[in-house]
This record gives C-alpha cells, structure tokens and sequence, in this order.
C-alpha cells in the first residue's frame, strides 16, 4: 500500500479547477519523498439513464475509493456552485459512508480549493462547505496563513480558507501570480504536514 501520496481531488467543468489542481500537485511535489495524485470525479446528471464512461475522455482519471482511504493527506477542490461546492463532488462525497465508518481518514490533514466567475461569488463559503464533510471524517483542517506573502498582495483569488482563482464571467480570466503561488503554497503545506504526521 502506497501511504506517501497527497491526493489532489476535484471537479472541473470549464478547466479553471483541473489547473489549480496541477498547480497544487507541484506544490506537493516540492516536498521530498511525497507524491501527488490527481484524481477527478464524474459529472452527475438529471436524466436517470445518463451515465458516465468508466474513464473520462480527457483530464485525470476518476478517483477511486483506494485512492482515497490509502492517502496520506486530501486536497479537494470545485467550482462554485451557488457558495457551495459542485453537485458532482458533492455525490462522490456522500458515497464515502464506508470510508467514514472504517476511520481511514481520521487524523490526516486536507485542504479545499475552488474557482469563481465573479470576485465575490462564494468562494469562501463554498470551501467551508467543502470542508464540512471531511470534518465528520475526522481530517484535520489546514488553510493557508498569511506568512504568506500573496495572501496580503492579490486581488484576484485567494484566501486564508484555501486556495481560490477569479474565472471571470466567460471564464477566461488566467490564473494570476498570486492565485498560482497560493495554489502551489497550499499543496506544500498539505504535503510537509502529512509527511511529519506519517513519520510521528
């Protein structure tokens, strides 16, 4: 069982969360001997026949529920949705009853990171709500402080809850330098914080 890995797990629609997702890999990566693993779930539909291929067509592959409960920290992130998270992570979310039940997830630390059309479109709601389930997991919390320096700086996306990015109202607005060094900042302190909870 690979126990050295931060699993970076989102839902994308337009793209803006699968790039702060890689961005947030290299963070992870900047800490020696940890690996990120990147992960994505499938879109949900109201028609009750749809139903989604067993691999996407383009992107990361869907996670599994391995993926999950053998990894050493979660950083998970959505577009959002009305202040909160997508309803597609929001149905993989509910299904983790029986990772919930095992304890697999108690004391490891996670993250939450989301993308917006506009500045003030719920970013910092939806990444308490994304929170919230992972809470009853038992996972422990890490935002980003403000020793760093981009959280005092930007003007686009960011916040000390975690990670955000300002698509725009067509989304089309790139990430900004300040969005991408807090992007990177989260998935290293995910990362150092596992890798010292690992080694205890």
């Amino acid at each position: 069982m690979d126990s050295t890995y931060i699993l970076v797990l989102y839902y994308s629609r337009y793209g803006a969360t699968e790039k702060m997702a890689q961005l947030i890999a290299r963070g992870v990566e900047q800490v020696t001997g940890m690996e990120a693993k990147i992960r994505s779930v499938p879109s949900v539909s109201a028609n009750s026949e749809a139903t989604e291929a067993q691999v996407p067509d383009e992107g990361a592959v869907y996670c599994s529920e391995e993926d999950l409960k053998n990894c050493s920290g979660l950083i998970v992130g959505s577009p959002t949705r009305f202040g909160n998270m997508a309803a597609a992570l929001k149905y993989f979310l509910d299904g983790t009853g029986a990772i919930w039940a095992s304890g697999d997830l108690i004391d490891k630390p996670f993250a939450t990171f989301t993308s917006t059309s506009s500045l003030h479109g719920g970013q910092e709601t939806t990444l308490l709500t994304i929170a919230i389930p992972l809470i009853h997991h038992g996972m422990v919390y890490c935002g980003i402080p403000y020793s760093e320096a981009a959280l005092n700086t930007t003007t686009t996306g960011g916040t000390p809850y975690g990670a955000s990015h300002v698509a725009g109202a067509k989304g089309r607005n790139p990430i900004s330098d300040e969005e991408a060094s807090l992007c990177t900042a989260l998935g290293k302190r995910v990362s150092s914080i596992a890798k010292k909870l690992t080694s205890s």
